[in-house]
């Protein structure tokens, strides 16, 4: 290894900072450090259990995900499923299977079902029809025309011109202090609608409005009956807005077997326990590439060529791209397709914290799996 003088402060450095250097970029844990790694599925589980051996994997990487998972600080549970089959699960730092806590943009992913069960029920007819339609008592205030060409299919791709909220500190206040409905009229288009995609927590609310007023209810009242209920899902708080609506960006608070359930539905084609709950085809078309180069903000060696679908990231990793519901702090619902394999990672949320330190341990959770990923063999 070449430690030029920018590290080695001419020469003066001491064998112990190399010594850290060297822990830093070098080798991962002994044979004997992933031995002592126990990552068996616990008794009492509601899904079929197996091995990662008579799924045909290396239990040595699985060990490696377990043992670096241990070293983080942040982390509440790691489950792994592969052909349908868990075959590793462990918790940390007090957490436990159902411990619910606060998902945060994984809400997204979840509101993205929602649009495609309204869809099915008719209360939605295309995903081409405007967003004004819904919003009529706010059509005499429009200052800015483009609004009324904004499409549901443009919210669901985050290319409905809105931009994303903590590029400005006028945004960022909107963000943490809340959104009222009317900040569809007040909060101003950095783009064309359609011409460009910007990761908006306000476009993704007013997707949630969307499907409430369609269906004539409020967003928890149709995601209990279309779909928690079917999954036998009991969702913990959910969080409104100031006029009272279910938030459709975040806070909703779940555990990592509630995740495992939806994760298990997308990867199966909408699917779950032999029952159709998510039309396969709004499944197929929600993990499709829509949007570019959706986070230009550094994650990791491993997290490359990221993309987004109907309120699903796609991240490459590795000879493999995966499909990502993706929460603040680094709450993860994985979907591997092409290994028929789903990873499900909960973390503390770090709930209104933000800063360097706090994306710090949230790039600690999606480079554990963007590695694990990049390490998988290729095809």
């Amino acid at each position: 290894m070449n430690f030029d003088r920018h590290f080695l402060g001419n020469g003066r450095t001491t064998i112990t900072t190399l010594l850290t250097l060297l822990i830093l970029v070098g080798c991962g844990p002994s044979t004997a450090e992933l031995e002592t790694v126990n990552y068996a599925p616990q008794s009492g589980t509601i899904w079929e259990i197996s091995t990662p051996e008579e799924q045909d994997l290396d239990p040595e990487l699985i060990a490696e995900l377990y043992y670096n998972a241990a070293q983080m600080e942040n982390i509440y549970s790691l489950l792994l499923f592969k052909n349908g089959y868990l075959i590793a699960e462990d918790y940390f730092n007090g957490g436990s299977a159902v411990q619910q806590v606060n998902i945060h943009s994984v809400t997204k992913s979840i509101n993205s079902a929602l649009v495609g069960l309204a869809l099915e029920e008719g209360c939605i007819t295309s995903l081409d029809q405007k967003m004004m339609e819904f919003f009529p008592e706010f059509e005499g205030r429009l200052r800015d025309s483009r609004k009324r060409e904004i499409t549901i299919r443009q919210m669901l791709q985050m290319r409905a011109g809105y931009p994303w909220e903590e590029a400005s500190p006028e945004g960022t206040e909107l963000l943490f202090t809340g959104f009222h409905t009317a900040d569809l009229v007040n909060v101003p288009l950095a783009y064309d609608p359609g011409s460009d995609a910007a990761y908006s927590n306000l476009t993704a609310h007013l997707l949630g409005l969307v499907v409430a007023r369609a269906c004539d209810t409020d967003l928890k009242t149709f995601a209990d009956e279309h779909l928690f209920g079917p999954l036998g899902i009991e969702e913990g708080h959910w969080q409104v807005d100031w006029d009272g609506d279910y938030l459709g960006y975040s806070d909703i608070e779940l555990s990592a077997y509630d995740l495992a359930k939806f994760g298990l539905l997308y990867l199966n084609d909408g699917e779950y326990n032999g029952k159709q709950i998510v039309p396969a085809e709004w499944v197929q078309d929600s993990l499709q590439i829509y949007s570019e180069d959706m986070w230009t903000v550094r994650v990791g060696r491993n997290w490359d060529d990221n993309a987004y679908g109907y309120q699903w990231w796609s991240i490459r990793g590795g000879d493999y791209r995966y499909n990502l519901a993706w929460g603040h702090g680094g709450q993860q619902i994985v979907l591997l397709d092409d290994l028929d394999m789903m990873i499900v990672v909960v973390v503390d949320p770090l709930h209104l914290q933000h800063g360097d330190e706090p994306w710090k341990l949230e790039k600690s959770s999606l480079n554990l799996v963007a590695d694990f990923v990049a390490s998988l063999p290729g095809q």
